[in-house]
């Protein structure tokens, strides 16, 4: 009995290792800090799950990990467990699907038809972001 409670156990944290990663998000965007906080919500537990650093004057870290800064202004960026980068609608839909309130949009703009839009649309509303902000 003692013996499956454990493997139980050891199983139950490899798991959690892995659907560990890290969201690079702007946390001098307002709008991303609503999104981040909106996401723990949804997410409840498996939030826990989910590490955001805050890419504010982390340029050498980011290209350290192969991450261009402007593209992290303006593409989602995440780091699975394993180490592979994830970015734009990748990243979304990766985090989304963590999410069984998310799921459906994931799938979403996952498919092919959309997803060249969807792109598009997001790169614009980012670049008029960035500019009003004086940061682009």
């Amino acid at each position: 009995m003692y013996t499956v409670i454990l493997f139980d156990f050891l199983d139950k944290n490899m798991r959690n290792e892995q659907l560990s990663l890290t969201v690079f998000y702007d946390g001098a965007c307002p709008r991303c800090i609503k999104d981040r906080r909106l996401y723990e919500r949804l997410a409840g537990s498996l939030g826990k799950q989910v590490k955001w650093l805050d890419i504010t004057g982390q340029d050498e870290y980011l290209k350290n990990l192969g991450i261009d800064p402007l593209k992290a202004l303006s593409e989602l960026h995440l780091q699975l467990s394993n180490g592979q980068i994830l970015s734009e609608l990748d990243a979304y839909i990766v985090l989304m699907e963590r999410v069984w309130l998310l799921k459906l949009i994931a799938w979403l703009i996952s498919l092919p038809i959309i997803r060249p839009y969807l792109s598009k649309l997001y790169h614009q509303r980012v670049q008029k972001r960035l500019k009003a902000t004086g940061r682009l």
